[in-house]
């Protein structure tokens, strides 16, 4: 008796999403939603006094971080969908889209003034940063321009003074926000990236040692930033300005110890700390969860950045410049916001007005993140893609 045959089309649907299953990385997916979701637990802990304080309801910025989430979500799923070569395409156009945000923002009324800075545009019921926008346009420029030029990174003038062109003019505009915090997160990111990208060794130092001499006067001609410096390096001095967020947010993480002061059990987001929910998220955790809590968060960022760098380095061996200095880029960008997110919140570096990755408060930087994401997953998925090929 002929046993009778599995129907093709009935088991296609557990096929394709067993086969799915197996070409994106769970480790990065599942250490990126145990941030997200940590992060909305934590911004629903650290807001509701502010909230309460602006007489709205305790669950306002709640609510407002899940609608940015959904929205990320969203956009990341959609990055996805579209190919490297795809994005490699438009990363000029999104490039000069990203300055010509930078540019509106500085014009009144369009640009939201906020305690002295332009860094918003107005829409009403939302107000993106175009500063974080362009940190992802950046990565992506950055990274076709080292591949256009690549067979020219031996030479100064063909190499890097047409970066050095585009970047002063991007300097100049965060400038006048002003935002030098978004500014050296860039600096960062171009250099991590031309170097990686094959740029020579000798014009990478000059370059290095070019920007040593320039910052010292950037901060001397820039008030605000020096103020900050003072406030990191004497923050008692400073408690009725710029030392007051630092200085306090220093005391919530000694305060939480090793295991914290319970979940919702934070002294310092009473009103002490006014940005416990976007810049000092960090600090809150530290608090509340204790130093065991800020190593979990630590290790997830961690886990995220090595997944980035391995899948970087998996393209380089495919031979996939771009996407491996995408990916790259990437884990750069989220690594080092991060680690300095975490180090102004226990006072080893001065205030940059940078949040926690994928974790605080904040619509344009969360939406922002979760692209990169959803960009790295398709890195990924396409470096899996050619090496089941292979095997063929």
């Amino acid at each position: 008796m002929t046993g009778a045959k599995t129907s093709p089309v009935a088991a296609t649907p557990t096929a394709t999403l067993s086969r799915f299953s197996a070409e994106i990385d769970h480790t990065l997916i599942w250490a990126t939603l145990l941030l997200l979701a940590f992060g909305l637990v934590m911004v629903y802990s650290a807001s509701f006094a502010h909230a309460e304080h602006k007489d709205l309801a305790s669950t306002h910025f709640l609510l407002r971080h899940t609608i940015f989430l959904c929205i990320g979500l969203i956009c990341a799923f959609s990055a996805f969908q579209i190919s490297i070569e795809g994005w490699q395409r438009v990363a000029p156009w999104l490039f000069i889209l990203g300055i010509f945000l930078l540019v509106i923002v500085l014009i009144h009324p369009i640009g939201k003034n906020v305690n002295g800075a332009h860094r918003w545009i107005n829409l009403g019921i939302i107000s993106p940063q175009p500063s974080e926008f362009m940190k992802l346009c950046c990565v992506l420029y950055v990274a076709d321009f080292a591949v256009r030029k690549r067979e020219f990174m031996e030479d100064f003038k063909r190499a890097f003074l047409p970066m050095l062109a585009v970047m002063t003019l991007v300097g100049v505009l965060l400038k006048l926000e002003p935002d030098l915090g978004a500014l050296l997160m860039m600096m960062a990111i171009v250099m991590g990236i031309l170097f990686m990208g094959g740029l020579n060794i000798w014009i990478f130092l000059r370059l290095a040692f070019c920007l040593m001499l320039i910052l010292p006067p950037l901060i001397l001609f820039s008030s605000y930033v020096y103020d900050r410096i003072n406030a990191w390096l004497y923050p008692q001095n400073f408690l009725d300005g710029t030392g007051y967020q630092p200085f306090h947010a220093r005391l919530a993480v000694w305060r939480g110890g090793w295991f914290g002061s319970g979940l919702g059990g934070s002294v310092e987001k009473h009103l002490y700390l006014p940005e416990a929910h976007t810049d000092y998220l960090f600090a809150v955790i530290g608090e509340e969860l204790g130093f065991i809590g800020l190593i979990v968060v630590i290790a997830l960022f961690v886990v995220v950045v090595r997944r980035a760098f391995a899948i970087g380095r998996l393209c380089v061996d495919l031979d996939r410049l771009y996407p491996a200095l995408v990916a790259i880029g990437i884990g750069l960008w989220l690594g080092l916001q991060a680690f300095i997110n975490m180090g102004v919140n226990v006072n080893l570096l001065p205030v940059t007005g940078m949040t926690l990755p994928f974790m605080s408060y904040g619509g344009s930087g969360l939406v922002v993140n979760c692209i990169a994401l959803g960009i790295l997953l398709r890195v990924d998925w396409e470096n899996r893609r050619l090496m089941q090929r292979g095997r063929r």
